[in-house]
């Protein structure tokens, strides 16, 4: 028997795929001269350092993903990226104007500098959506937007470690997609 909140991310899974999928990833993937998108999807494991209370502080984030990514029609690659950054307020509701950059480097031997500049964070049925938004700097993608979304499975009340000594670190599933 499936569970409200694993329906709830499975649910929310499927509305960000399809909705990422619209758009159709195209073009070539030559160093540099990839103009189509890019989608990748995988888990990912996050720290916070300060640990995240119920009270907002800067916080710093660091991130590990484990991406499939498809680069063009019919073409996918595994990836991995690494985010690092600060969030200037953040706490177990979220983080606030986030700055932070993300590595992705392809196993085909490329890579995308993502500089994230804006974020948000929504809370619905025991689901959390931290959304960045951004641009690609330099690499595959270079000069498009990119946007990850990761949606945490959380319960319907404040973790514990919230309101105690804090929460350390969460695990989620991630999707990034870069597009003209």
């Amino acid at each position: 028997m499936v569970s409200r909140r694993s329906a709830a991310v499975v649910l929310s899974s499927l509305l960000l795929v399809g909705s990422a999928w619209g758009w159709a990833p195209a073009g070539q993937a030559h160093e540099g001269r990839h103009r189509g998108g890019v989608l990748c999807q995988g888990d990912s494991t996050s720290t916070y350092d300060p640990p995240l209370t119920s009270a907002s502080r800067s916080t710093r984030v660091h991130t590990d993903a484990w991406y499939t990514c498809t680069v063009e029609p019919g073409r996918t690659v595994h990836a991995t990226g690494s985010l690092d950054g600060v969030s200037p307020s953040a706490s177990c509701d979220g983080l606030s104007n986030p700055r932070i950059t993300e590595v992705v480097k392809y196993d085909d031997g490329e890579q995308s500098l993502i500089l994230y500049d804006q974020g948000t964070t929504v809370r619905t049925a025991g689901v959390l959506d931290v959304t960045l938004s951004g641009r690609v700097a330099e690499g595959r993608g270079k000069g498009q937007s990119a946007r990850r979304d990761v949606l945490l499975a959380l319960p319907q009340q404040l973790p514990t470690e919230c309101l105690s000594s804090g929460l350390r670190g969460n695990n989620g599933q991630a999707q990034l997609v870069i597009q003209p």
